[in-house]
């Protein structure tokens, strides 16, 4: 049965929304982002400081969409007025590991007693600092920021051995704010 659907997103203040077709242009306090929504049967519009997407005899699949679509735009509200903030955490106990930021590539050096460093080139509009043993990773655009910290850690996942006895590397801890693993 086909049906109509609508929904519609608050702009905050101090927030640009354009949209030209099917592209959408986000401007706000931290930055702006600019992405393309390619879906034919979503309408969107700005309407009294609010985004409005519709569908005109939409099915299961239209709404879905129109889900998906809700959630990229508010990801990308809140990444133009917040950021959003990435938290790794640095465990080494068999060698002492190092990691430091150089440039444009995070540097891992002494994992497992390695003689080569691990390096890992990192994305132009992500941020990341190491601070003791935690790295920070943060940005406007969370896919950026959340594949950042996915491929830091994948940097130093450990094959052919016992993850409960060889614990070392480099774990997400923190995902904006939802705390995954509780620090000391």
């Amino acid at each position: 049965m086909k049906k109509d659907f609508r929904l519609e997103i608050e702009i905050p203040e101090k927030v640009n929304v354009n949209i030209d077709g099917k592209k959408v242009m986000i401007n706000g306090p931290k930055g702006s982002l600019e992405r393309l929504f390619p879906y034919n049967r979503i309408s969107m519009r700005v309407e009294d400081n609010k985004i409005v997407l519709e569908v005109k005899n939409g099915n299961k699949r239209d709404k879905t969409m129109l889900g998906t679509y809700r959630a990229h735009l508010k990801n990308m509200i809140k990444g133009v007025t917040n950021g959003f903030i990435y938290k790794l955490k640095i465990v080494s106990t068999h060698f002492p590991m190092s990691v430091s930021v150089n440039g444009n590539e995070l540097v891992v050096k002494n994992f497992f007693g390695e003689k080569h460093p691990r390096r890992l080139k990192l994305y132009d509009d992500v941020k990341v600092t190491v601070k003791g043993d935690e790295i920070i990773v943060e940005g406007i655009n969370k896919e950026r920021v959340g594949q950042q910290a996915a491929n830091i850690e994948q940097l130093t996942k450990i094959r052919d051995k016992d993850p409960r006895v060889f614990q070392d590397g480099i774990y997400i801890i923190q995902k904006d704010e939802k705390v995954l693993v509780k620090s000391e």
